[in-house]
């Protein structure tokens, strides 16, 4: 971080600065494995499965009623299988549930509970057009967002509108101080999802005095220069 240039573009700055924050909890934390759907599917279920798939393959190479009988149950077999991996893995997280409720580890609590409530996840990027057909890719999404607030805020037609000449003043507003932006950082909350730059609070507030003076420099920058982050 002390490497990064004062007179940088505002762009740059950023990334450098989100570059530094993502590299520092690579090298820290490591990554996070994303889990797999069905918690409950370990390696005896796998297991399973390979014995089902070579019951049939002697199945298609002889149908005989002795290999018939065998697949069918290999398969039933494997159906009360899964079903009692399922009830297990269950009965455990409801204890789990139990015993955050008991414990008060609301957050912990909460969690669980929003993995059960997980079920179908309707798609929320569709609309539907002027005709009321749904749209589903992206550039006619955009397309169709376009069109409806130039409609809605584009005014065609009005006449004598009256024109009253408004007169206003910037007031004077001081750049933002070290201990602003200290204040802010620290105010964030925890424990929340990340951004688009996938940067999560905590890590921010583990940067400590030298992330905070960098984003400082960078507001800065932004301020004198009236130049915005493009994204």
């Amino acid at each position: 971080m002390e490497n990064l240039n004062d007179d940088e573009d505002v762009n740059r700055s950023w990334e450098n600065i989100k570059e530094n924050i993502q590299t520092s909890a690579k090298e820290s934390l490591g990554l996070h494995k994303l889990k797999q759907n069905k918690l409950w599917f370990d390696e005896e279920c796998l297991g399973s499965l390979d014995q089902r798939k070579r019951a049939k393959m002697q199945w298609i190479q002889d149908p005989s009623q002795s290999n018939v009988d065998n697949l069918n149950n290999v398969r039933r077999e494997l159906s009360r299988h899964f079903r009692n991996k399922k009830k297990a893995y269950l009965k455990a997280k409801i204890e789990d549930l139990e015993t955050n409720s008991k414990n008060k580890n609301i957050r912990d609590l909460y969690r669980g509970i929003n993995d059960f409530k997980k079920g179908y996840q309707p798609r929320c990027n569709i609309v539907k057009d002027e005709k009321g057909d749904l749209v589903a890719d992206s550039q006619s999404i955009v397309a169709r967002w376009r069109n409806y607030f130039s409609q809605l805020f584009n005014v065609h037609g009005v006449k004598d509108v009256g024109q009253a000449e408004i007169h206003t003043a910037e007031p004077l507003v001081p750049e933002s101080s070290v201990s602003e932006v200290e204040l802010a950082i620290d105010k964030l909350k925890s424990h929340k999802s990340p951004g688009i730059d996938q940067i999560l609070a905590e890590l921010i507030k583990a940067g400590g005095r030298t992330i905070c003076l960098e984003i400082h420099k960078l507001i800065t920058s932004i301020w004198k220069k009236e130049k915005l982050l493009e994204k």
